[in-house]
């Protein structure tokens, strides 16, 4: 029984349901739609082409892609474009879902140009870029590496995906779920702020993410697309986005393997007005760093409800340690153990696993056994459960830590100093369990 994996109608499941958003606050300026393609054979009717674009020429853009050597051609001619750009007037982001467009060779980039070609196309009435042009669109492709585009139907469908452009509600929501592969639920978010020298005027910031398998940090681990209408320049979009993704996209782990796809983006048109973010210092861009960063990590922690086969959220959260790298370093190594992971599967409080991982986290010199200390820290505000305090082992009421571990959210809380004074650095992950569905979902994505 697929209880975990994505229904073949497409619909969301109950359970996910409550992650859909029904309404959201949109930035002025940005439009989105989605068109069926059928870039898979098997997708006779499901939309699986996306394309979000700015009203603005005037647009900044910037994106931070996958560092995995085997890098898929979307990655290659977005990164060129931008850069060849300086990051100004990026004016749209055309996505296909069903093929990776990865390992694909000299055709693949081709293939790769001639979506962003498709789209740029519509962009200045009419007027296409030449070859080799600068070029306004980033190009993201997600699903199995290894396979040619079928390019012709795609831009084929790039124009029927323009002539459905909106900004309501459904336009996003619909390209949400246009970018999804096996994820169960669209994952689409927005929020409105305000920013210290235009206190009088709300901006909006809204975000698409997709992804459910193929989930390590290097970068990103996904493809996200993110707009807003705050009037920010191109050297400062890039460094907030960089701040940003470090502390959300690169803080989760599903199982532990980084795509070749990997890309989030960020298109900032000024549409809402106000004084625009120039510099990578200022009170408007510590604001908007916070504000970028929370909005990240919430889109971040969607992938990680939706891992393929997960029936838990877990946050590894590890405090008082001399460097916040440290800290990191090992809540990622717990966060991808496949021990710990299918322990908490199977509901089983087995610490050592946990501190078996805390151990064997590569370049950490701060692990002290005699000071280390790790709980369970229960969801519905009850104590924390005690499992080892400064290396000593606790007398564990497994009754109780079954309980704890029946919940959907979990967070597990590892101490490398008790007596530090200073409270010293903290990191956070997101991840989740292991369970005999995810075999099965990657035993058949191809079959």
């Amino acid at each position: 029984m697929r209880r975990y994996s994505a229904p073949s109608d497409n619909t969301v499941p109950p359970a996910k349901l409550k992650y859909v958003p029904t309404s959201g606050t949109y930035p002025k300026g940005f439009l989105a739609s989605s068109a069926h393609v059928g870039v898979k054979a098997s997708n006779t009717k499901y939309d699986d082409l996306a394309l979000v674009v700015s009203t603005t020429p005037n647009c900044s853009g910037a994106a931070v892609f996958t560092k995995n050597k085997f890098q898929a051609a979307p990655v290659t001619v977005s990164r060129e474009m931008i850069r060849r750009r300086q990051g100004k007037g990026v004016r749209a982001v055309v996505v296909n879902s069903g093929c990776a467009n990865s390992v694909t060779g000299k055709g693949g980039l081709e293939d790769a140009a001639r979506m962003g070609r498709a789209a740029d196309a519509l962009l200045d009435e009419g007027r296409q870029s030449e070859e080799g042009g600068s070029g306004s669109t980033i190009v993201m492709s997600t699903g199995v590496i290894g396979q040619r585009l079928p390019i012709n139907k795609i831009t084929h469908k790039i124009p029927t995906a323009h002539d459905t452009l909106g900004n309501t509600h459904s336009h996003w929501l619909r390209a949400a779920r246009a970018i999804c592969t096996t994820d169960t639920f669209p994952k689409l978010l927005s929020r409105t702020f305000t920013l210290p020298s235009s206190p009088s005027t709300t901006y909006s910031l809204v975000g698409m993410t997709k992804g459910a398998g193929m989930i390590h940090p290097n970068m990103a681990t996904l493809l996200g697309i993110l707009c807003t209408d705050a009037p920010i320049e191109p050297e400062p979009l890039q460094s907030l986005l960089s701040a940003a993704i470090d502390k959300s996209f690169n803080s989760i782990s599903i199982d532990g393997d980084t795509s070749t796809n990997d890309t989030v983006a960020i298109l900032a048109n000024g549409a809402a007005g106000g004084t625009a973010i120039a510099s990578t210092s200022g009170q408007d861009y510590d604001a908007m760093k916070t504000i970028l960063t929370d909005f990240a990590a919430d889109l971040a922690k969607l992938v990680v409800r939706d891992g393929e086969g997960a029936t838990k959220f877990v946050t590894i959260r590890v405090t008082n340690s001399p460097s916040y790298e440290d800290a990191k370093r090992i809540a990622s190594t717990i966060a991808r153990s496949p021990l710990v992971k299918t322990a908490l599967y199977g509901k089983d409080a087995n610490w050592g696993r946990i501190l078996c991982a805390t151990g064997y986290a590569e370049n950490v010199a701060s692990v002290i056994p005699e000071e280390t200390s790790v709980s369970f820290i229960p969801t519905d505000g009850s104590a924390e459960l005690k499992l080892l305090v400064k290396g000593e082992p606790e007398k564990v009421d497994e009754v109780r830590a079954a309980q704890i571990l029946e919940a959907e959210d979990l967070e597990i809380l590892v101490r490398l100093r008790n007596d530090a004074k200073d409270g010293g650095e903290e990191a956070v992950y997101w991840t989740c369990d292991f369970s005999h569905e995810y075999v099965t979902i990657n035993g058949d994505y191809r079959t």
